[in-house]
């Protein structure tokens, strides 16, 4: 038995995992953001205890933000002030005499997609990318996590595009200015709005230029989309699909690629049990 723990942006979410399963699940607000580090390491630690069973054997942690995997050291974590270098392994294995792994949340999702595979159909090469507030990226490169010398592989929502980012273009932050959010966005979509229909053509766009930059920098055989804009799928597929086999110069590495949504509560927190 694993706990698996998931830092999202508002909610603290933890699940007892046991062959890939959640057996048990608790999600509770986050903390306030005028919080102390002691106040929510006394809160986080309050959670764990209210779950832990006797047969628990570690503790897996994704964080929103740059970890050293190594030491166990979450930097500049989003949404929690105050953890700004927080020893994060060190203090929980001084509470509970268990042994705590600690990575990004993005890397941890793409842990739970990969978990979420039959057992003969694991992708070889996996890239994750949740389509949220931001872009989050992890890749599984035959079973394993790829991070980087920093935690930080993955990170190509980051790179210039345009006026601003790749990022800018293919999350939540495409939809300001149009009026609409991107769940707003995609119910007007759906009843036949025009404006929406091309909000989502010129995302998928986007998206296809995101997808040529993954192609070229991790030649996966699967990719994989999850977060809230991804379950709009299907108003940028198409846009998506042509922008990719027009710029995209290999085309056999296309014909090889498969392209899934996977989108769930559990997966996070399933990921972190992995770590």
């Amino acid at each position: 038995m694993t706990l698996g723990i998931d830092v999202g942006g508002t909610n603290l979410v933890l699940g007892l995992v046991q062959d890939g399963k959640i057996v048990k699940r608790v999600s509770t607000p986050w903390f306030p953001r005028e919080a102390t580090l002691e106040q929510t390491i006394d809160i986080l630690s309050e959670q764990i205890s209210g779950i832990l069973t006797p047969d628990t054997e570690k503790i897996g942690i994704g964080v929103p933000s740059v970890v050293d995997i190594n030491r166990g050291i979450v930097y500049d974590t989003a949404n929690i002030p105050s953890w700004t270098e927080v020893p994060l392994k060190d203090l929980l294995e001084a509470r509970f005499h268990l042994p705590v792994s600690l990575n990004n949340d993005a890397n941890c999702y793409a842990m739970g997609v990969y978990e979420g595979y039959p057992a003969d159909a694991k992708p070889e090469v996996l890239v994750v990318i949740t389509l949220g507030t931001g872009v989050g990226m992890g890749i599984v490169d035959r079973g394993r996590l790829f991070c980087g010398a920093n935690c930080g592989a993955g990170e190509l929502g980051a790179l210039p595009y345009r006026s601003a980012t790749l990022e800018s273009f293919c999350s939540k932050q495409f939809f300001a200015g149009s009026g609409w959010d991107s769940l707003s966005a995609s119910e007007a979509a759906h009843n036949g709005d025009p404006r929406a229909t091309v909000l989502f053509n010129d995302l998928g766009k986007h998206l296809g230029d995101l997808l040529c930059t993954v192609m070229f920098a991790y030649d996966p055989s699967h990719i994989a989309f999850g977060g809230g804009i991804a379950y709009t799928y299907p108003l940028f597929r198409h846009s998506m699909e042509a922008r990719l086999k027009r710029d995209f110069p290999y085309h056999k590495s296309l014909e090889r690629l498969t392209v899934d949504v996977c989108t769930g509560d559990d997966i996070p927190v399933i990921g972190a049990s992995l770590i």
